[in-house]
C-alpha cells in the first residue's frame, strides 16, 4: 500500500457556496477517491463546544476539543452522514447559525493547529478530494491540482436561499447576504491560513455555471493531469 504522503490530492477550496461541497462529493465518487469535508471539522469543534459547555472565545478548551473529537464519516447511499460521540449531527452542523460559529473557531491559530494533523491523515490510496478554504495554501500546499471555486455573493445567498426554502426553512434573502458577506470578510481578513487562492491554484468562478458545467471542467483537468484517463 502506498505511503499517505504518496497520494494523490486535489484540493478544492472557496467562500461557502461557491458548490465545494457537491463538486467535491461528485468528483471523489467519479474517482473513488476518499473525501475530506474541512469545514465539518470546524463545525463539529463548534457543536461540540455548544454541547460540552466551552465558550467560543476559550480557545484552549476549544483546541483540546478540536485534538479529542470522536467523529466518524460514514458514506451511505450517494451521502455521507456524520456523526460525532455516536450522534448523527449532520443536519444540525448544516444551519446558517452553525456556520457562523464555525466561522468563528476557524479563526483562532490554535484551533487550526489541533486539525492540521487531522485533515492530513486523510490522505491515502488511491488519492484524496480534500474540500475546504485552506486545503490548497495550508493543508496541502504540494497537491498537484488545485481548484478555487467562486461565484458573487448574491448568487450564493440565492442558492442558499433556495436550499433552505427546499428543505421548509424559512430565511431572508438579505440577511443571507449579509452573512455570506460578514463571513467571507472574516475568513479573508483572518491572520492564520486566510481564504485566498493558492499561487498555483485554477480559479473557476461558477456563477453563471451549472454543477455539471463545473464538474466536467475539471474532469478535463484531471484528465491533463494524467488521474484519469482522457474521454
Amino acid at each position: 500500500m502506498n505511503s499517505p504522503h504518496q497520494a494523490a490530492v486535489l484540493t478544492i477550496d472557496g467562500p461557502g457556496g461557491a458548490g465545494k461541497g457537491t463538486i467535491s462529493r461528485l468528483i471523489a465518487e467519479r474517482l473513488g477517491w476518499h473525501l475530506l469535508d474541512s469545514g465539518a471539522l470546524y463545525r463539529l469543534t463548534a457543536h461540540a463546544a455548544a454541547k460540552h459547555g466551552v465558550m467560543l472565545d476559550d480557545e484552549p478548551a476549544l483546541a483540546r476539543l478540536a485534538e479529542t473529537l470522536d467523529v466518524t464519516f460514514l458514506a451511505e447511499d450517494g451521502t455521507t452522514r456524520i456523526m460525532l460521540e455516536g450522534e448523527d449531527v449532520g443536519t444540525a452542523i448544516r444551519t446558517e447559525a452553525a456556520g457562523e460559529r464555525a466561522s468563528q473557531v476557524a479563526a483562532l491559530p490554535a484551533v487550526r493547529q489541533a486539525l492540521l494533523a487531522r485533515q492530513r491523515d486523510f490522505r491515502q490510496a488511491p488519492g484524496l478530494v480534500a474540500d475546504g478554504r485552506d486545503m490548497g495554501t495550508v493543508v496541502f500546499p504540494d497537491a498537484p491540482l488545485k481548484i478555487f471555486l467562486t461565484a458573487s455573493a448574491e448568487e450564493r445567498a440565492r442558492r442558499r436561499f433556495l436550499q433552505l426554502q427546499e428543505a421548509g426553512e424559512s430565511a431572508s434573502l438579505s440577511s443571507l447576504l449579509k452573512e455570506i458577506q460578514a463571513r467571507d470578510a472574516r475568513d479573508m481578513q483572518r491572520a492564520v491560513a486566510p481564504l485566498k487562492p493558492a499561487d498555483d491554484a485554477v480559479e473557476l468562478d461558477t456563477t453563471e455555471l451549472t454543477i455539471p458545467d463545473v464538474v466536467d471542467h475539471i474532469q478535463r483537468l484531471l484528465a491533463d493531469q494524467g488521474f484519469i484517463p482522457s474521454a
